[in-house]
Order: structure tokens, then C-alpha cells, then sequence
């Protein structure tokens, strides 16, 4: 079985190739592009390196949000069309996690993805490893920063940061939390990719938990800034 990967979720663009529990190709691009200019051209690219045809996926997982609103978009409309034109089921995976389940051998710590959601918010929850099995303790949020820092300041284990937040955000962080409470995760897995999307796409296909293109939407969290404005103005 071969799960295609797509997370447009942040200011990264990444789509994988996953099957079974192989990963066969992994394309990731987080430097001055939009997702409409880079998504359609790095897949292309990506089937052809690895000589596979669309057809030969079985399913598509996509990010499903929090995140930014446009590239949510982008990637849902990419994955839903696609799931539409090869008739192929569809898997909605939270962007947080995707996140979090970059996160191996860490049951010592508090795993905690941050999304930036400007005006000093971030999209967040907390996760634990608990025998080998990645929990979620807390709902996805969007909260400001300064009160999820005040909440893990109550945790005993240590907090392990990842996501384009901690770019935003470190600099509180240090100044608000002792350096011996947390890590940042490595580089290699502290932004979305599309392969862990995939990988957690192929466990839901297994347990029949997919989707028909027709029924997913984005999982936005909060109104957009639009539907703030509309809905203040349309109640003033």
C-alpha cells in the first residue's frame, strides 16, 4: 500500500511517498516560495523520481490544520482533487500531530509543537510517549504564548519545543522558563513532513478510518481574520 503525504499546513511545502512502513520519497521546501508555486512542480518531480504513477497510490493523507489559512487550503484542495480524480480514499492528520509524532524516544519529556498564530498566539497542544504510544493531554489551542509557558512552568518533565513557533517565540521562552526545563527539537524533525503525515495516513487507512474527498474541510481552530472583521463589524 503507498500513501501519498501533503502538508502545506506552515511555511513549509512538503509532500512524501510512503509504503508500508518504507519511506520512498520525501520532498520538502522552506525557503522564499508560495505553496501555489512550489506544491504541484516538487510533486511532479517527486513521482517522477521516483518512476511512480498517481494511479499507483492506494490513499492521500494531507495536514489537516491547524495552521495557516491559505496554505491549509492549498492543500486541501490539491488532496481533494486528487482523491476525487484517482477515486481514492482521503485522511485528514492535525497538523500538531504531525508535529508531535516527529518526536521518537523522548517518554521523558513533555512534547509541545508550537504554531506561530501571530497577534503572540501559538496553535499548540501537549503530548507524552506512553508505552511507545504518543498521547495527546490537552485540545488544540490557540492560545498566547505567555499563557502556555505559564502552564508548562506546572509540568515536572522537561518540555521538548518544536514547530515555526520556536523561531518566533524562543526568545521569551528563554527569558520565561530555567534553561535545565527544555529542549528544541533537531532540525531534522522540527518542521511539518509530509512523511510523518503519510505514515500516520497509512495507520488510520489500516483501521478504515478515511474520509470521502466530499467530507473533509480544514481544521481551522479560530475564524480568520476576515470573518473577525465581518462578524465585529455585523455585531457593532
Amino acid at each position: 500500500m503507498k500513501v501519498l503525504g501533503i502538508d502545506t499546513s506552515g511555511l513549509v511545502a512538503s509532500v512524501a511517498i510512503v509504503e508500508e512502513n518504507q519511506l520512498l520519497s520525501e520532498f520538502t521546501i522552506n525557503y522564499k516560495k508560495t505553496h501555489s508555486q512550489t506544491l504541484m512542480p516538487m510533486m511532479n518531480d517527486m513521482f517522477q523520481a521516483c518512476g511512480i504513477q498517481t494511479s499507483d497510490i492506494d490513499a492521500i493523507a494531507v495536514a489537516s490544520g491547524p495552521g495557516s489559512f491559505t496554505g491549509l487550503r492549498i492543500g486541501a484542495a490539491t488532496a481533494k482533487g486528487m482523491a476525487q480524480g484517482l477515486k481514492k480514499p482521503l485522511i485528514g492528520i492535525p497538523t500538531l500531530d504531525g508535529l508531535a509524532n516527529n518526536v521518537y524516544h523522548a517518554s521523558h519529556f513533555l512534547i509541545c509543537p508550537i504554531m506561530d498564530a501571530r497577534r503572540n498566539q501559538v496553535y499548540t497542544a501537549s503530548y507524552k510517549r506512553q508505552n511507545g504510544q504518543l498521547k495527546r493531554l490537552t485540545d488544540y489551542r490557540a492560545i498566547p504564548i505567555e499563557q502556555l509557558l505559564q502552564e508548562v512552568q506546572q509540568q515536572e518533565d522537561p518540555i521538548l519545543f518544536l514547530g515555526d513557533g520556536v523561531d518566533v517565540y524562543q526568545e521569551i521562552i528563554k527569558k520565561t522558563l530555567p534553561t535545565n526545563s527544555y529542549q528544541w527539537v533537531h532540525t531534522s524533525n522540527n518542521r511539518q513532513r509530509a512523511a510523518t503525515i503519510a505514515s500516520l495516513g497509512m495507520q488510520l487507512v489500516k483501521e478504515g478510518k478515511t474520509q470521502n474527498y466530499m467530507e473533509f474541510v480544514p481544521f481551522y481552530l479560530r475564524p480568520s481574520q476576515a470573518e473577525r472583521e465581518y462578524a465585529k463589524k455585523h455585531h457593532a
